[in-house]
């Protein structure tokens, strides 16, 4: 089976997009180090953050936080234990479905992305900038 200059082409662009990925991941990884946090960690207070309500309150169930940050259930799960120790989050039953477990962002989840928030986007605007030009 021969390649085409085509299939070339669109092999290399996806390579270029996972190397984009990795060094994106890597430098958030290495930043968010300094605040007690990994790329994930944040992705998941980043999502919680997003759905806060008027009143201050907000959750989400675990499957659709997993749906957005692309963790496997198992992964989500323990690094949501870890964020609860941590006192960042907290774990209640679903009301509407009591097999589910809702996921909230607590006052101290909340002040830390806040604090973070400027150094991920910047992480974001530089690495993504870079590979632009």
């Amino acid at each position: 089976m021969s390649v085409t200059n085509g299939d070339r082409a669109l092999v290399e662009q996806w390579r270029d997009i996972l190397a984009l990925h990795a060094r994106t991941q890597c430098e958030l990884d290495r930043v968010l180090h300094q605040h007690g946090l990994g790329a994930s960690d944040f992705e998941v207070l980043d999502v919680l953050s997003e759905g806060i309500a008027d009143d201050g309150s907000c959750s989400f169930r675990v499957q659709e936080i997993a749906d957005r940050v692309h963790l496997s259930q198992s992964a989500l799960s323990r690094l949501i234990a870890r964020l609860e120790r941590e006192g960042l989050v907290e774990r209640a039953m679903c009301v509407e479905d009591r097999r589910g477990v809702r996921v909230v962002l607590t006052t101290k989840g909340r002040d830390l992305h806040g604090d973070v928030l400027p150094v991920q986007r910047a992480v974001l605007t530089r690495m993504l900038a870079a590979d632009a030009d």
